[in-house]
Parts: C-alpha cells; sequence; structure tokens
C-alpha cells in the first residue's frame, strides 16, 4: 500500500511539473498576443502553438506511461466546503478560487461534461446507432473517395511547385551579384570614379584657340568688311520698290 501510494505521489509531482510548464508556455503566448501584436508575426505564432501541442503531447504519454497508476482508480473527495474565504487556496491557486464552497465544487471536481454537453452527446451518440450498416457504408466510402480526391489534388499541386522550383534552380546565371553591387556602388556613392585635374589656364593654352595675334587679325578683317557690307545693304534699300508711291 504504501508503494502504491509513493508511486502515485511521485506520478502527480512530474503531472504537476509537466502542467505548469504548460500553463507557463500558454501565460507566455497570451502576453504576446496582448503586448507585442503590432509586431508578432505569423512564424512566431505557429511557434507558439508547435510549443503546446508538444508539451500536451508530452502529458498525454506521461498519463499513458506504465508507471503512472490509473487515476481513473482513485476518487478525490472534498473533505470540508465552507462559504468563508481560505487564504491558503487563494494563494495556492494563484487567486483564481477564493473559497471552496458548494458552487466550486462541481465545476472543479467534475469527471463528467456539463449536463448540456453530456446530453447533446447522448442524442448524437444514440443517432448515430440507427444508422443503418448500408447507409453507413456507403457514407464511409464517400468519405474516403473525397479525402483521396483532395489528396491527389494537394500531391499534385505539390509536385508542379517542386518542377518549378527544380527549373528555376537550374536556369543558368545571367548576373553578376559582384558587378551588380559595383555598378550600385558607382552610381549612389561615386565609387571607382576617378575626378580628372583641370588644367592650368595660366600656363597652357588650350588646343585649337587662337593665339592673341590671331585673334587681333581676324577683329581688324571683320572691321574692315563691314562696312561693304552696310552699303550693299543701303543699295539694295534705294533701289525701285513695285508698290512705290509716283
Amino acid at each position: 500500500m504504501q508503494k502504491e501510494e509513493k508511486q502515485l505521489e511521485q506520478s502527480l509531482e512530474g503531472l504537476i511539473q509537466r502542467v505548469q510548464e504548460l500553463k507557463n508556455a500558454i501565460q507566455m503566448f497570451l502576453f504576446k498576443l496582448e503586448h507585442e501584436y503590432e509586431t508578432l508575426n505569423w512564424p512566431s505564432v505557429l511557434d507558439n502553438f508547435a510549443l503546446l501541442s508538444g508539451q500536451l503531447n508530452s502529458l498525454g504519454r506521461l498519463l499513458k506511461n506504465d508507471k503512472v497508476p490509473a487515476l481513473r482508480n482513485h476518487v478525490f473527495l472534498p473533505l470540508v466546503l465552507s462559504p468563508d474565504r481560505d487564504a491558503e487556496l487563494e494563494k495556492l491557486t494563484e487567486r483564481r478560487v477564493m473559497m471552496f464552497n458548494h458552487a466550486v465544487v462541481p465545476d472543479y471536481l467534475r469527471t463528467k461534461p456539463e449536463p448540456e454537453v453530456d446530453e447533446k452527446i447522448s442524442q448524437l451518440t444514440s443517432k448515430a446507432g440507427t444508422v443503418v450498416q448500408e447507409t453507413a457504408q456507403k457514407q464511409f466510402n464517400n468519405l474516403n473517395k473525397i479525402t483521396s480526391n483532395l489528396l491527389d489534388i494537394i500531391n499534385s499541386a505539390k509536385e508542379e511547385w517542386e518542377s518549378e522550383s527544380n527549373q528555376k534552380s537550374s536556369q543558368p546565371v545571367t548576373f553578376s551579384s559582384t558587378d551588380t553591387n559595383n555598378l550600385v556602388s558607382t552610381i549612389l556613392f561615386g565609387k571607382s570614379i576617378k575626378v580628372a585635374r583641370k588644367p592650368d589656364s595660366s600656363n597652357t593654352q588650350p588646343q585649337g584657340m587662337p593665339n592673341p595675334q590671331q585673334q587681333q587679325k581676324v577683329q581688324s578683317a571683320t572691321v574692315s568688311k563691314a562696312p561693304s557690307a552696310i552699303k550693299t545693304q543701303i543699295k539694295a534699300a534705294s533701289s525701285s520698290h513695285p508698290y512705290q508711291r509716283p
């Protein structure tokens, strides 16, 4: 008897530890949803769900372990019910249960679903029992057919996606990341651009430009030719006009 009680006590300690870890994970996830919803992304949400799922599976494996006694064979009975506030109970339950009275016991010590839920389950069970075997088999076959079609569609879409990914990866590379980065650096920051030095105007004469003596000769030639041009224009202006007054 003492061995069974010790084994039960050890099993309960392990269960309490796993439940505490699960509760902490749920609290952290709720905190993120309430305070970090602006920066929370979908991969992070999936990671939290995966963590909770793993902890639930671990708790289920612990309950199915051979070393854990069947808890359904043990009865948990309240020894004292009191309408007064219990400070120790409040501390153990983190202020969730203030007193252990007649209103709290049916909810916290319930081993079956609520009466409404239990009644609904009984109705569904009785309805399922009235179905003819042939009808149930037809429905079962139809469900399997629909499921198989969905799986075929999913697998074909997956194969197409993988083939497209393989084709993209097998295409030859037509660009160079190094050249692209160098070009962007040149455009934005002027990298690898050499600045040409300006020639000294005092010492060197630009190629193709006339010296001062040549400029004077050109100017004098232009001035000497100017009067003839003016005379020609005046002579042309003095000629007869077809619409001139008599």
